[in-house]
């Protein structure tokens, strides 16, 4: 995919995109030379390169690391989208060759979606594609458009956004299960409603809230629950529910995960909404095989009906 310069042009050619993209995603001439299959001196006159055509340094030492330059950072999410389009445009017929494929997805997911089903599509992406790494990110505790800017290729989880530009599949609904230790005295006996609001409740929330859908149907009710806190994350909640008497939430899909560690799940008895897991990607991916591939390989991951 070589593209040679001409005339008084700056010198960016496609491979120096390449480069300079992989450079930005590992801030480190030794872990890009491996990627790129380069020597270290050839990757740093590539960095040298890439330096004189864009006229800045990219790249700066911070003590024993290497961090990019805010103009670096200003332009790493364009890089990325142009090298994305250049690999699927030189991808004859829409097809890709996996065994040859070299390439890092960034998949944004909530922390149960990952434990759950992150070892099946890592061990799947291993046999199909081994020259492709997924990097898993957490969802953020603050909404950001990251598939738009492209700090995610794809989002797994439970799909609730209302961007128009974004592509969106449902794979199946989940539905939310009460999780305690094993042996708490909510156990014993039939599980009511007036039972379930009156133990204390530990809530998972991303951006820290201290109610949820629980209260409102509880509130129906005429009852409510008395929440102590919330935690960052739900595998976290679950550590925390382990070595407590205070009640939690778990997904369907992920009651594994707590039965793991000796926790107990059980059917809320309350009208809930059911929660709708699926993957969300930006339209730009559209036509990238690679990417395509990455997708048909997540909706295997969850078999209808959740």
């Amino acid at each position: 995919m070589h593209m040679t310069q001409s005339g008084a042009a700056s010198g960016l050619d496609l491979n120096l995109l390449v480069a300079l993209d992989v450079l930005l995603e590992e801030s480190s001439v030794s872990r890009a030379a491996a990627r790129l299959h380069l020597s270290e001196p050839a990757m740093s006159r590539t960095l040298g390169r890439i330096r004189k055509a864009l006229g800045d340094p990219v790249l700066v030492r911070a003590g024993r690391t290497m961090v990019p330059t805010p103009h670096a950072l200003a332009i790493q999410v364009e890089v990325r989208a142009v090298v994305e389009r250049a690999h699927a445009l030189f991808l004859a017929g829409g097809r890709v060759d996996l065994a040859s494929l070299t390439r890092t997805f960034t998949v944004l997911a909530n922390e149960f979606f990952t434990a759950v089903f992150g070892a099946r599509l890592f061990a799947q992406v291993a046999r199909e594609a081994p020259g492709v790494r997924l990097r898993f990110l957490a969802e953020s505790h603050t909404d950001v458009p990251a598939l738009r800017e492209g700090v995610a290729d794809l989002e797994l989880g439970v799909i609730d956004t209302r961007s128009p530009e974004v592509r969106t599949e449902h794979f199946a609904d989940a539905r939310m299960l009460g999780v305690v230790r094993g042996g708490h005295p909510l156990l014993r006996g039939r599980i009511t409603a007036r039972r379930f609001a009156g133990g204390e409740h530990l809530i998972a929330s991303r951006r820290g809230r201290l109610e949820g859908p629980v209260d409102g149907a509880l509130a129906e009710l005429g009852l409510t629950r008395r929440v102590v806190g919330s935690v960052g994350t739900f595998p976290a909640s679950l550590f925390v529910l382990r070595e407590s008497d205070l009640i939690g939430l778990i997904t369907s899909q992920a009651a594994p995960l707590a039965a793991a560690l000796g926790l107990e799940t059980f059917e809320i008895p309350l009208d809930l909404p059911p929660l709708p897991f699926g993957m969300a990607w930006h339209p730009r991916h559209d036509a990238d095989p690679a990417h395509a591939w990455l997708r048909d390989r997540a909706r295997a991951l969850m078999p209808a009906g959740g």
